[in-house]
């Protein structure tokens, strides 16, 4: 059965008709946007206690406390504003008057495109919200990235995000899919980015949280999710920025488990070949889904529990996780390139690297193609680490060294091996 998506304003004024919803709006950093669709829609009286904006940083601080990091546009500033609006309401709102609500707190911490455009705009979006009256807490955080060039359509685009996370909270919570389905109703393509979503409470209790953000990639959201182990859903920058990081690419639907014995070898190597400590170096697994998940068709539930179990798997080994759709390695290592680390190593053996440069593996402006490839791959400084390969057929271990490539790509080739941007892992053993 095909639902009906309801507009932006019909799906506010649903809310502000629910005699037994009812909640505070605080929004940071572009205005009122979310607050202001509630307030047009009509009967807004109904649904909203509150509305705020401290835009000043010291009456930030003094209401939410300050923030260790000096980020105001942050996970952390977000989570304190849920709280203590939340808490508010249960200490303000009280009596016969109150005992049927359902009370819920929504905040956004945004920055939009300044006068110069030369910043990066994005923000943290989230509710915090009761099922029932007097019933306990639950809350949906994500991290979203602006993509319009005009900081007018980014502030509308945020109002439609806020109106959508707030009616997917109360009406689709209990169907995962349709809640993060939900939040690109009314939205044009290319308008935003969600790379990030996390969620808690009894509402959520057997959700996998690396579940629903594979929602996230299937839907088109974004081209990957990072997990750590213990800790769940990151965003890439807050665990990369400026470190030095060394990737195993692994494919979901390989035959044999990810090599992570070998991987240990190959981390020690770029160890030194890079002159860094343990603690200089974060290591992860990537899980890349080589397209699987077209954000064109339905999800596919038991292919998706099946990439969330393998990922789980990883996790409990230790291992830090990118779930990710990237069939390339330059497509990875863009991805990288904006959480700007220090540097990447991405490893990969000898029959991916040969794959590269094959002509017949582009189209007819192969070369241009391949210089496109190698600028993005190679252009935050990083490395490819290449296992050799056992041709048990010709009987020898084939290496950069005496790999064919296409005659047209061999310069290109020989310039890289000879500037340690492609390092054969014989040579550092």
């Amino acid at each position: 059965m095909i639902l009906e998506t309801l507009d932006t304003r019909r799906k506010a004024l649903s809310i502000n008709l629910d005699q037994n919803i009812y909640g505070t709006f605080a929004e940071i950093g572009a205005g009122q946007e979310v607050a202001r669709n509630f307030f047009t829609a009509g009967a807004a009286s109904g649904t909203i206690a509150k509305t705020m904006s401290a835009y000043d940083m010291t009456f930030s601080d003094e209401i939410y406390g300050a923030e260790p990091s000096g980020r105001y546009v942050s996970k952390s500033r977000l989570e304190k504003m849920l709280d203590h609006e939340f808490e508010l309401l249960g200490q303000r709102l009280c009596g016969v008057k109150y005992e049927q609500r359902k009370f819920f707190s929504f905040a956004n911490t945004v920055t939009t495109l300044n006068y110069s455009k030369s910043n990066d705009p994005h923000g943290w979006i989230g509710v915090k919200f009761q099922l029932e009256p007097c019933g306990p807490a639950n809350q949906i955080i994500f991290h979203v990235r602006l993509l319009d060039s005009d900081a007018t359509l980014q502030q509308n685009i945020l109002g439609i995000l806020g109106v959508n996370l707030v009616y997917a909270a109360f009406y689709h919570h209990n169907n995962p899919q349709l809640m993060i389905e939900s939040l690109s109703d009314n939205l044009s393509n290319g308008s935003v980015e969600i790379d990030l979503i996390s969620v808690k409470g009894p509402a959520f209790e057997n959700l996998s949280e690396v579940l629903v953000n594979l929602y996230l990639i299937q839907k088109g959201f974004s081209p990957a999710a990072v997990f750590v182990p213990k800790i769940g859903v990151i965003q890439s920058k807050d665990l990369m920025y400026k470190k030095n990081i060394m990737i195993l690419r692994t494919r979901f639907n390989q035959k044999t488990k990810p090599d992570f014995a070998l991987f240990a070898d190959a981390v020690a190597c770029y160890k030194r070949h890079m002159n860094i400590g343990d603690e200089a170096l974060l290591t992860m697994a990537e899980l890349t889904l080589n397209n699987l998940m077209d954000a064109t068709i339905p999800a596919d539930d038991e292919l998706v529990c099946r990439v969330a179990k393998r990922a789980d798997e990883i996790l409990e080994m230790g291992h830090a996780v990118i779930i990710s759709n990237f069939s390339r390695n330059n497509k990875l290592a863009k991805y990288l390139g904006k959480a700007k680390p220090a540097s990447v190593g991405i490893t990969t053996n000898i029959s991916n690297l040969k794959h590269i440069f094959l002509s017949e593996n582009y189209g007819a402006d192969y070369t241009s193609e391949l210089l496109a490839y190698v600028s993005d791959l190679f252009s935050n400084n990083t490395k490819l680490l290449v296992f050799p390969y056992r041709d048990i057929k010709n009987k020898k271990l084939v290496t950069t060294k005496n790999l064919e490539v296409s005659p047209e790509a061999k310069p290109l080739f020989d310039f890289l091996l000879l500037n340690k941007y492609i390092v054969d892992m014989e040579d550092i053993q």
